[in-house]
């Protein structure tokens, strides 16, 4: 949802991120979002070219499509600029979701639960003795608990790699009718952030996609957002899969994105 707003008209850039960063330790422990170790992320257009299978999307103003983040429990978000021209935000609930692939087609449902069928590509931020990739489940089941885990262009992208098998025709019907339940106007909710709007979701029951935009020509009005990971003290428990993608499951010590010599950092600019 967006509970909570920020002045951030008045206040600067360095005090937009300490209150943002303040607001986050309520929440939870923020975890490193790349290899650079940013603990809060710059969600802004630097230029990045997105057909580069290792760029993150984040820094493009081409649209996201619908997706969890999957690295961490928790995802919020602080706007400080909106677009000239779209950057619309879209949620959605991904147990929702399930249901109604359960109902429509349990042999997809299935197949999304299967944990030797999906595979995430990591776009080059690889841990210590880790792969460029990683098997793990859409729907995971784990202690009376789902926890979902999706973003299809990670799917495809996992194909460059020879040894992920390579996607069935199920899995693409699957994709597609995840997407569009996702994005059907039953379940999606569409808003476009302003500034001081601050997100706040669950990774693990909530999708959420961004419209592409088009941004102003001043540096200074440019689409703007602060982003934080968190890991709450109290969590529901994971399977064993989330080791690859939050490289623990122990609650309150889990996620982020672990490189080789990352020191954690707040940059004041998007980099």
């Amino acid at each position: 949802g967006v509970p909570y707003c920020v002045p951030v008209d008045r206040y600067s850039r360095q005090e937009s991120l300490i209150a943002y960063w303040l607001m986050g330790q309520y929440w939870g422990k923020a975890v490193p979002q790349n290899q650079k170790g940013h603990v809060i992320g710059h969600i802004k257009d630097i230029g990045h070219d997105p057909s580069k299978p290792e760029t993150r999307l984040y820094a493009t103003s081409v649209a996201q499509p619908w997706h969890n983040d999957g690295p961490a429990d928790l995802v919020a978000l602080l706007c400080l600029k909106a677009a000239r021209q779209g950057g619309s935000s879209g949620w959605s609930s991904s147990i929702t979701v399930y249901n109604e692939i359960l109902k429509r087609a349990p042999e997809l449902a299935n197949v999304l639960a299967d944990p030797n069928a999906w595979y995430f590509d990591r776009k080059g931020e690889i841990p210590p003795g880790k792969k460029g990739f990683y098997p793990i489940p859409v729907f995971n089941f784990f202690h009376g608990h789902l926890s979902v885990n999706y973003s299809d262009n990670y799917y495809f992208l996992s194909q460059r790699h020879p040894e992920v098998p390579r996607l069935t025709e199920q899995q693409l019907q699957a994709i597609k009718l995840f997407n569009e339940l996702a994005a059907s106007p039953e379940l999606a909710m569409d808003y476009v952030l302003q500034p001081g709007d601050v997100q706040l979701l669950s990774n693990h029951t909530c999708l959420h996609y961004r419209s592409a935009f088009e941004d102003y020509d001043d540096i200074n009005e440019k689409r703007h957002l602060l982003r934080l990971w968190l890991t709450p003290e109290e969590e529901r428990p994971l399977p064993h899969y989330y080791e690859e993608i939050q490289g623990s499951t122990e609650i309150g010590k889990r996620g982020g994105i672990r490189t080789e010599g990352q020191v954690e950092t707040i940059s004041l600019e998007a980099e």
